[in-house]
């Protein structure tokens, strides 16, 4: 119902929080290591967990570069003054299941199939004085059959000798993604270039998903200050960067179209209900960074809470390589 959208929007804004507009979040700082002129690839996918169910995949596009700041879509981002900020853009391609692909009839009380596809535009503005990061992301695509998410599976799993993926008729009908995130991120306590603990909040608003999280990232190794400046920090092209890292979120939903459906588009042939909707979740994300010269290598893997009454906890492993431009 949009009025109770309209409610939970409300109420989220004054609750402290930490997100993610999608399921990748590429403005964390232990994610920033690659100066302000950068390119980087991300594939996740539960087969690193030895499981094919809810968000089985996710490939992301990134791309930073100063002229972004001149594109139409970064006039509605965020720049606060004596700030160094990087400017990027990134498509991103995501695909949800129930718990079994071999079914070709409707799994009430399961994950609806959905696949998402968006291109965002975001700005990472680091402040060196206060010791913070603030972060927007503008995030417009589509959901629904033309994403492609059965057709990007049934490739991934042609490609592997796996099952064909089985009832993708019963997807999450077309709709608009359009969202707004805003991250905020406060340094607490550092030792050296050896440890950081830092807290993070953000919002994420719109016709996709409306959320709220709060939560901390660790760092332990060896690795540049986050809280420097990114900008116009030189690219890490000889020192070598080895760190490991965890990130605890607990979010607030008030809505989640890839369970629910699309805000316009009421013709999804299977939704969850909004009265089967977790309200709260808790999300580990953790991997270990290695910068090597021009070569950013990222392993990670994740842990979320059921999403919905009648689900299950979901875990997903990724990988992400990058470099400097």
């Amino acid at each position: 119902m949009l009025s109770n959208r309209i409610f939970y929007c409300f109420c989220l804004l004054f609750i402290v929080h930490q997100g993610y507009a999608q399921v990748i979040d590429n403005t964390s700082s232990f994610k920033n290591s690659l100066g302000n002129k950068y390119f980087r690839f991300h594939y996740d996918n539960d087969y690193f967990t030895k499981t094919d169910q809810y968000y089985t995949q996710g490939v992301t596009l990134e791309y930073a570069h100063p002229s972004i700041s001149k594109f139409f879509t970064s006039s509605i981002l965020i720049k606060p003054r004596n700030t160094d900020i990087t400017y990027g853009f990134r498509f991103d391609n995501f695909g949800y299941t129930p718990t079994t692909i071999r079914s070709d009839t409707i799994l009430h009380g399961d994950r609806p199939f959905c696949g998402d596809m968006s291109v965002s535009t975001f700005a990472i503005a680091v402040d060196t004085i206060r010791q913070q990061i603030i972060s927007s992301t503008f995030i417009i695509g589509l959901m629904g059959e033309g994403a492609g998410g059965k057709e990007f599976q049934t490739t991934i799993h042609k490609w592997t000798g796996n099952h064909l993926p089985q009832g993708w008729q019963y997807q999450i009908r077309n709709d608009i993604i359009l969202n707004y995130q805003l991250t905020y991120e406060k340094k607490v306590f550092s030792y050296k270039n050896a440890f950081l603990l830092d807290a993070a909040s953000a919002i994420t608003l719109g016709a996709h998903n409306d959320k709220v999280t709060g939560g901390y990232n660790i760092m332990v190794g060896n690795f540049n200050n986050r809280f420097t400046s990114i900008a116009t920090t030189k690219p890490i092209r000889k020192k070598v960067q080895y760190y490991f890292y965890t990130k605890l979120v607990g979010a607030i939903v008030g809505y989640d179209a890839t369970l629910q459906g699309g805000l316009f588009n009421k013709n999804s042939p299977y939704t969850i209900p909004s009265s089967d909707l977790n309200r709260f979740t808790l999300q580990n994300d953790y991997g270990f960074v290695v910068c090597f010269k021009e070569l950013y290598m990222e392993y990670t893997q994740s842990y979320l809470t059921k999403e919905f009454s009648t689900g299950f906890d979901h875990r997903w492993g990724g990988i992400r390589i990058g470099f400097p431009l």
